[in-house]
């Protein structure tokens, strides 16, 4: 017994340790990620919440706990790899200028995404259960010279969710299940920073004030000269925050006959407010001037500094529900399907806001006034559907062999931008399982491929928050257009054990 509590416990420390070590993906449905088992994706997670297989189902439906007996582990990892790059690109600066520079590499690294997941049951009615597993996350990164950098550099949001469960069952097919998601969340975001808008106004600023106090030159009366300044260096804005935030899972399985199962599963929304600072560098530093017949004006004095400020990040998690349905029309042959819906138009903006009001040294270096965001990115997502369907073959009593295939729809509408090229995609998965009965070991693999819908034609503005045209017109001409390229492959495997 103490062999296989130590046992529990290094495979518990290894999850926890690998999984905030992770890379996150892009480019799942929104920022979910589905490769959350081996033994789900083989069959491109159909009918997943209909169909407990082991102790992954703490995940895809609390109440599969049920239709499991004595003490079930799960553990194992996936790979997610996906080629982002942009065919083509181009960008223009605030004055209307082109922006030089690459189109930005491939901005998506391989992610290794590690679970673990327990089950227990406790009698006859009762199970419960323990989960550590990645549910969100997103990273691009562009190269330094990306012609795009004043809209987007680094994206990154990890989150870590550890979630009990337990599941009660009537004896007459019926499981309920509750499970409790405590996820802790940390994101970055940074862009270059273009500051060629305020060296434009800052020369007519000189220009109009020069016509006004002529033949005297502007600089008689305290106005800086930007002649003496070969423009402003581009800046660079980095966030960096955490938060933790918790939602529930409920969950139904009900056996309509020894072949046929129904499951449903539905989980809350919540919201992570992601504390942390914000780091600007090369903000062009100010004066006040007083000027005859109009009054103090704010001029530009050629010198740059840094600045930070504390400030916070909404992120809105959305709810779902998923169907799931699993018939056995053979004894060797299983097929599922299954849906989501997930309303992420919750998702409608990427705000930094500031935790310390018009005040913050960014805020004022900037000219923030109220409660206007620092830096806003319109996103107005749309609810979306997956739907899935896969088969298992059972060849022998210890081989079986998986396959499936799933349609995501991505929720990324009109307001496409460099930080999540998406496009709706299609999933293609294989798989295999080895179970040695006499021992309760099991071995599952997985593949996958995806392929999206179109190429993702991004044409990207600088907008303003609560706007009727959404952009904002202090950002002049600034604009990114880019073609994007996507492809994915991913692979898991997964060791699970039954006691």
């Amino acid at each position: 017994m103490h062999k296989n509590t130590n046992v529990l416990v290094k495979a518990i420390r290894f999850a926890t340790l690998a999984a905030v070590a992770a890379p996150a993906s892009v480019m799942a449905g929104g920022f979910s990620l589905n490769e959350q088992s081996a033994s789900q994706m083989g069959v491109a997670n159909a009918g997943a919440a209909a169909n407990p297989e082991n102790a992954t189902t703490v995940f895809f439906n609390p109440a599969g706990m049920s239709q499991l007996s004595g003490t079930n582990i799960s553990f194992g990892a996936a790979i997610l790899d996906i080629d982002a790059e942009a065919k083509s690109a181009s960008a223009k600066n605030q004055l209307g200028g082109d922006v030089s520079g690459s189109t930005g590499g491939d901005i998506a690294d391989a992610a290794v995404l590690p679970n673990f997941y327990l089950t227990h049951e406790i009698n006859d009615s009762i199970d419960v259960g323990f989960g550590i597993h990645a549910p969100y996350g997103l990273a691009a990164d562009y190269d330094d010279d990306f012609v795009g950098r004043y809209f987007a550099d680094k994206t990154e949001l990890t989150v870590i969710s550890f979630s009990p469960a337990i599941s009660i069952n009537n004896g007459k097919g019926l499981s309920m299940g509750l499970g409790l998601n405590v996820m802790y969340a940390e994101g970055r975001l940074t862009k270059f920073q273009d500051y060629s808008g305020a060296y434009g106004r800052w020369q007519k600023g000189y220009n109009d004030i020069g016509a006004i106090t002529a033949p005297a030159p502007p600089s008689a009366i305290g106005v800086p000269d930007p002649s003496s300044v070969n423009g402003f260096d581009q800046g660079y804005a980095d966030i960096e925050g955490d938060d933790i935030a918790v939602n529930f899972r409920i969950g139904f399985l009900y056996e309509l006959s020894e072949k046929t199962q129904i499951g449903l599963s539905a989980q809350t929304p919540t919201r992570f407010d992601l504390e942390g600072d914000a780091k600007v560098s090369n903000i062009p530093d100010t004066t006040v001037v007083t000027l005859p017949g109009v009054g103090d004006q704010v001029f530009p004095t050629g010198a740059q500094s840094t600045q930070t400020e504390k400030v916070k990040v909404p992120l809105e998690i959305p709810e779902s529900l998923t169907v799931g349905l699993r018939h056995q029309i053979a004894d060797d042959w299983t097929v599922l399907a299954g849906a989501t819906y997930a309303r992420w138009g919750r998702f409608e903006e990427l705000d930094i806001n500031s935790r310390e009001g018009a005040s913050g040294d960014v805020s004022s270096a900037t000219g923030r006034t109220g409660d206007t965001p620092i830096t806003h990115i319109t996103e107005e997502w749309k609810n979306t559907w997956q739907f899935n369907v896969g088969g298992i073959w059972q060849a022998t009593p210890e081989w079986a062999f998986k396959a499936g295939y799933a349609f995501d729809e991505s929720p990324v509408d009109q307001y496409l931008t460099a930080r999540i090229p998406s496009e709706d995609r299609h999933w293609l998965t294989l798989g295999a399982q080895w179970n040695d009965v006499a021992s309760g070991w099991t071995v599952d693999a997985a593949v996958g491929t995806l392929i999206f819908a179109d190429d993702v034609k991004v044409n990207e503005f600088q907008y303003l928050h609560d706007a009727p045209s959404k952009k904002d017109p202090s950002a002049g001409a600034s604009n990114y257009t880019g073609e994007y390229e996507l492809s994915a492959w991913s692979a898991a495997i997964e060791v699970s054990k039954a006691f």
